[in-house]
């Protein structure tokens, strides 16, 4: 039954930003694709956009990825539809600017579930199938994986697990034909940095990249089988140079940064 089952490219938080623009970039290269996020109409949009460029119109799944089942739920709701996972595309996630004792300890808890641990799940879901496929998992970070973020500690935290996990993942897979990439993106004016609490400008025009760029750069890395990339030369220069500076002198630059980003 499973070699009847057509292979798609599953995005979570396809709905805008930096996971619709990898939903158009995977639709132009011949995937069939699985949209996931939690806004039905928004997800519409972006099928509707990409149909409208002559591709196939993809599947819509109205869904919350951090719920405990999610993994089983989307398993089923693709087998349902005689589809299965060739590539699984984890960029779903949120974050909120501010002191931790000072953000509501539940958003950040609820942060956690999401970044972390359902992304986790849906890395580990379906490795049978990819491993079938010949597939990959692109995992979504940021540069902000590589350092400390006081100012958006719990955030920081999160991104540094998923690079984490994407490396280890990336070695222990490869014999199996699976390819793992973490895609670490620096500041992009999209919604999330709105939501984030983050205001307009906050960041360099020399770090900011489009959600397009960074969806090229990324649907590249993980065709070629890169462990790590990072969209634009200047943002591939900020990992190395807090490696290279004292970790007091990161935290103080960091932290004074961030209380300059309150929308």
């Amino acid at each position: 039954m499973n070699a009847e089952r057509r292979p798609v490219a599953v995005i979570t938080g396809a709905s805008s930003g930096i996971g619709a623009a990898l939903a158009h970039e995977f639709a132009a290269h011949g995937h069939e694709l699985v949209l996931i996020a939690r806004r039905e109409q928004a997800l519409t949009g972006v099928a509707d956009a990409i149909a409208a460029k002559g591709y196939p119109r993809p599947t819509v799944l109205r869904m919350d990825v951090a719920r405990v089942d999610a993994a089983r739920d989307i398993a089923e709701a693709l087998a349902r539809r005689g589809l299965e996972p060739e590539t699984v595309v984890n960029n779903a996630g949120f974050a909120r600017l501010g002191p931790a004792d000072k953000l509501d300890r539940a958003e950040q808890l609820a942060m956690i579930d999401l970044n972390v641990r359902a992304l986790t799940d849906l890395s580990l879901a379906f490795i049978d199938t990819l491993e079938r496929r010949k597939g990959g998992i692109l995992n979504v970070a940021s540069i902000s994986g590589f350092f400390p973020g006081p100012g958006m500690a719990v955030y920081y935290a999160t991104k540094a697990y998923v690079v984490s996990l994407s490396q280890a993942l990336h070695q222990e897979l490869k014999p199996r034909g699976v390819r793992v990439t973490a895609l670490c993106p620096g500041p992009v004016p999209t919604e999330f940095q709105a939501r984030a609490g983050i205001a307009p400008g906050a960041f360099p025009s020399l770090l900011t990249r489009s959600a397009e760029q960074v969806a090229k750069e990324g649907y590249q890395g993980l065709k070629e089988g890169r462990l790590i990339v990072i969209p634009g030369f200047f943002n591939k220069m900020v990992p190395m140079l807090m490696r290279l500076a004292p970790p007091s002198l990161v935290l103080d630059r960091v932290h004074a940064r961030q209380k300059g980003r309150q929308a």
